[in-house]
């Protein structure tokens, strides 16, 4: 039970850490559910329809500003990737966070990870309940 005595050692040692943690976390668990559902209610109706991802047209318009936000979207999707990874053991919704994180990273397939989470009948109902509640059309299945 030596380890259990170094754990406890640690938490005391670093009392104020802690106590950020848990306010992040919380901040976090909070948070989350709120942005992801703001998020969802402000898709376009035929967003999964699409075989392949659209270009926004101002990504034409202002190339560095592409860029930017590419590079953005991947630190800040790293970045949660990471707490989501820390939240699967600590208080909060890692795996909702880890959902958030892939959505902004930039990798091969990601839309059609995206597609076929959407499409699992459960969160397919979950969303579209969402935004019938918020007043917004249902999406249109990708199937």
């Amino acid at each position: 039970m030596s380890w259990l005595d170094s754990i406890w050692n640690w938490f005391s040692d670093h009392e104020a850490l802690v106590w950020w943690l848990s306010a992040g976390s919380l901040a976090l668990f909070l948070l989350t559910p709120l942005l992801m559902a703001w998020l969802i209610t402000r898709l376009p109706v035929d967003y999964f329809t699409q075989k392949r991802r659209r270009p926004l047209g101002s990504w034409r318009k202002y190339p560095v500003l592409r860029y930017a936000m590419l590079a953005a979207n991947c630190v800040l999707g790293a970045i949660l990737l990471v707490i989501g990874v820390i939240m699967l053991v600590a208080p909060g919704q890692g795996l909702l966070m880890i959902v958030a994180s892939l959505v902004l990273l930039e990798f091969p397939g990601k839309y059609r990870l995206e597609r076929w989470l959407v499409t699992r009948r459960h969160v397919w109902r979950s969303i579209n309940w969402l935004r019938r509640r918020t007043g917004q059309p249902e999406l249109e299945s990708p199937r």
